[in-house]
């Protein structure tokens, strides 16, 4: 029996898909697995009976991964669950920009007592005149689970579409329209497009990437569209650039006290996944990654250590190892086994940066002496008897 514990409500379709074995506690320091949208957990003190934490969603800047790294707490999140509610935000982010939609609506609301409001329509509709997406150049930072989707969407309304994307997978330039122009410079993004939309993660390298200088090289009356994270974007440069009428408009998912409210901002609520369909689908994500692990000990969609994938297991034992990446862990851990006259029938090792996880099917199941002595090997973080 596993325990698990929900730090943000969780949509039920996920967690029925747990099944039996597992047991929802509301104790956070019982449970074994945990289950998490928005909640900070940087400075949340968890046990030592912790060893998964899944978000049901894509960022996890709210969870602390090298510290759980460093504790042998797996973290998932679940990649491209959510991708399609923030796709068809994204087009309704151009075309809120592009029609001037929220302005003429607003007009409608303080006009509402007119009673000869439809004459007067027709003469102040011209100061919400706009433009259409056909044949503009759309510019997509980011070709991964949303911005992959954005770019074949927009093909499909008549634009011209300019993708970049230097780490651009094999899966997802499979999934790409031959419509889409494929850009090694995004300056060249940044000097020909319409239309800029950003989809990459939050990184060092990423932080602040439109500032000042990328923005000077942009088109004239340029729509810069940021449903990825706000701290891409250096929005007192952004803020600039309107005032200046070099950037046309700005569109983000993300409400802060910079851009709320500025003139030619469009900030909404932070609704890119907030549909029914992409919580239930983040949630099932979520769910089978936990299940998967916690039965089975395999890693899918984690963050902050590697994927491993060993089916179910058919032997006597399986036993999980998640360990420093240094030399000799390996030989040390298969020593233990030898000594204890323990045959391993199959073994997976994986590692990502400093961290590495090794999965080995015995013929025998682990004594909880022999879990100590793999406990004991330098460089391991936590040994996890599977079967």
């Amino acid at each position: 029996m596993f325990k698990y514990h929900c730090l943000n409500p969780i949509a039920s379709v996920g967690l029925a898909g747990l099944g039996e074995e597992f047991k929802r506690t509301e104790k956070l320091e019982e449970a074994q697995a945990v289950l998490v949208r928005s909640a900070a957990m940087h400075d949340l003190p968890v046990s030592d009976r912790l060893v998964a934490v899944a978000r049901a969603g894509a960022g996890v800047n709210n969870i602390p991964l090298k510290e759980y790294a460093e504790k042998g707490i797996v973290v998932f999140n679940t990649p491209g669950a959510n991708a399609n509610g923030v796709k068809e935000l994204v087009l309704a982010g151009m075309l809120l920009a592009c029609r001037d939609v929220v302005d003429g609506i607003n007009w409608v609301k303080e006009a509402k007592d007119e009673a000869d409001i439809a004459k007067l329509a027709e003469k102040q509709k011209k100061a919400y005149a706009g433009c259409e997406l056909k044949g503009k150049r759309l510019g997509v930072i980011g070709l991964g689970a949303i911005g992959g989707p954005v770019a074949n969407m927009a093909t499909h309304l008549g634009m011209e579409v300019y993708g970049y994307d230097p780490y651009l997978s094999v899966d997802a330039a499979w999934s790409l329209s031959r419509n889409i122009k494929h850009i090694q410079n995004v300056e060249e993004i940044y000097r020909e497009c319409d239309f800029i939309t950003i989809h990459v993660p939050l990184l060092d390298s990423t932080k602040g990437m439109i500032d000042k200088d990328a923005i000077s090289l942009m088109k004239n009356g340029v729509v810069v569209l940021n449903f990825a994270r706000d701290l891409l974007v250096n929005e007192a440069d952004m803020l600039d650039a309107l005032e200046h009428g070099k950037v046309r408009r700005y569109v983000s998912d993300f409400p802060n006290a910079t851009t709320a409210g500025k003139k030619n901002c469009i900030v909404i609520p932070h609704l890119g996944a907030s549909t029914e369909e992409s919580e239930d689908n983040c949630a099932v994500m979520a769910a089978k990654e936990l299940k998967d692990y916690l039965e089975n000990g395999n890693i899918k969609n984690s963050v902050n250590y590697p994927s491993c994938n060993m089916g179910v297991c058919t032997q006597a034992g399986r036993v999980a190892i998640l360990h420093k990446n240094v030399a000799n862990t390996i030989g040390q851990i298969t020593s233990v086994f030898g000594a204890a006259n323990i045959n391993i029938s199959d073994m997976t090792n994986k590692s990502r940066d400093d961290f590495a996880y090794t999965l080995l099917d015995l013929e025998e199941k682990v004594t909880p002496e022999v879990a100590e002595k793999l406990a004991a090997v330098k460089g391991v973080i936590r040994v996890r008897i599977i079967r």
